[in-house]
């Protein structure tokens, strides 16, 4: 007997028990839609995180307090607004923008952080308040759209201006119109006097959801943090490499300038971190790709599940068809058909709820897409392969234990059984 007619046997089989088929099929449906909908949501987040660190620009260098390799979270922001350490001021920030230092450097701004409430008359948000320079837009690849961001005349006089991220004026402002009204923040009034344009989603680092301010306003009128020589503290330092290719030498000027003004002797000892494009871009793939990994071997559990449902109603078509099984063997078939004709059949199962799984799967992972705003996951041929593999496997695998069991009986004893 050929492997079609066994699979139109296996076929008739399945069809003359369409409700217990489809019982058997669900623990496959369920697990390979899960695997795909995970993997494909994984991959869009690695294309979503790779699309927004390339928007901040090529030849962008971050300058972070502390050891971020010591450090636990992957983003550098987060890690930057989390942390206690406050090893980088104002005053670095200025002799890394110093030409004569460090040559390879054309632009620096900074940022500090902190979480506050922001208030606009019976509105209320509790996001990040940024303090930051005038160049904070240009050095980090940010429009404007609406009104303008605060001057060099607001920097240095320390004036009360906010400009809104695209998501935060959203939130406080959902009828429009944020320039020129007036918002408090930790119960300070600050005018607003402009709106960035929206970074996508929440934007790298959550810029979207952000309100700056002047620096000098910021550790005047919001918060007191000062270094020991009574500079202003900063969570990060923002620096424009001149060019891609003289990023490495910035990054050793850098490094070597702040050792020079910390006291550092040893790399070992270095109190803050320069990260690169390239740096964050690994530390998220890594992040991402062991949590895919992750997700996709929970989602497999079910695959496993379903192939013990598989060989237990194999198990039971066994003993249901044994006379058939003796009939078939008194009159010519041989082992190998029957064996062969119960493991097409398990494989059937597996492959037919696969392929439904694929479907439900591809739906799945379009409606988190659509849910999430920003994300598009990306569901490619390796996953799809994949996922037809391990069902077939899984069918395979589960099927020879009750395809063996059938081709074992012996014949006699399968025509006399009741």
């Amino acid at each position: 007997m050929n492997i079609a007619e066994s699979i139109k046997i296996a076929l008739r089989s399945l069809s003359a028990n369409k409700l217990r088929a489809a019982l058997t099929m669900l623990g496959i449906i369920i697990g390979v839609a899960a695997v795909i909908t995970l993997l494909s949501v994984g991959q869009g987040v690695q294309v979503l995180v790779q699309e927004q660190i390339q928007s901040i620009g090529s030849n962008l260098l971050f300058v972070v307090p502390g050891n971020l390799s010591a450090q636990s979270s992957g983003n550098p922001r987060s890690a930057m607004a989390t942390s206690t350490i406050n090893t980088l001021t104002y005053g670095d920030a200025k002799a890394i923008a110093d030409p004569q230092r460090v040559p390879d450097v054309q632009a620096v701004a900074v940022e500090s952080f902190m979480n506050a409430t922001v208030v606009y008359r019976d509105r209320s948000i509790r996001t990040s308040v940024s303090g930051t320079t005038v160049n904070y837009p240009q050095v980090r690849n940010h429009k404007v759209a609406e009104g303008t961001f605060f001057s060099e005349e607001d920097f240095n006089g320390g004036s009360r201006v906010a400009v809104l991220g695209h998501s935060a004026a959203e939130a406080l402002f959902p009828n429009g119109y944020a320039v020129g009204q007036t918002i408090k923040i930790k119960g300070i009034s600050f005018r607003v006097v402009g709106v960035l344009a929206s970074k996508g989603g929440t934007g790298f680092g959550g810029v979207d959801d952000s309100v700056f301010v002047p620096l000098t306003t910021f550790h005047t009128k919001l918060t007191q943090r000062r270094s020991a020589s009574g500079d202003y503290v900063v969570s990060a330092i923002y620096a424009q490499a001149v060019s891609e290719s003289r990023m490495e030498a910035a990054m050793q000027q850098i490094a070597q300038l702040l050792r020079d003004r910390h006291g550092i002797l040893y790399e070992s000892d270095d109190d803050f971190t320069v990260i690169n494009q390239k740096d964050i871009l690994n530390i998220f793939g890594e992040i991402t790709s062991i949590l895919t990994i992750f997700l996709g071997a929970i989602a497999a559990i079910s695959l496993l599940v379903g192939g013990i449902g598989i060989m237990n109603i194999m198990l039971v078509s066994v003993t249901e068809r044994t006379r058939e099984i003796g009939l078939r063997k008194a009159v010519g078939a041989r082992r190998r058909d029957v064996l062969w004709q119960f493991l097409i059949e398990a494989m059937v199962l597996s492959l037919a709820g696969g392929f439904i799984g694929i479907a439900l799967g591809a739906v799945g992972s379009q409606l988190v897409g659509r849910l999430s705003g920003s994300l598009k996951p990306v569901i490619t041929v390796s996953t799809v392969l994949l996922a037809t593999g391990f069902s077939a496997a899984v069918g395979l695998f589960f099927g020879i234990y009750p395809a063996s069991r059938a081709a074992a009986l012996n014949p006699i004893d399968a025509l006399r059984y009741e």
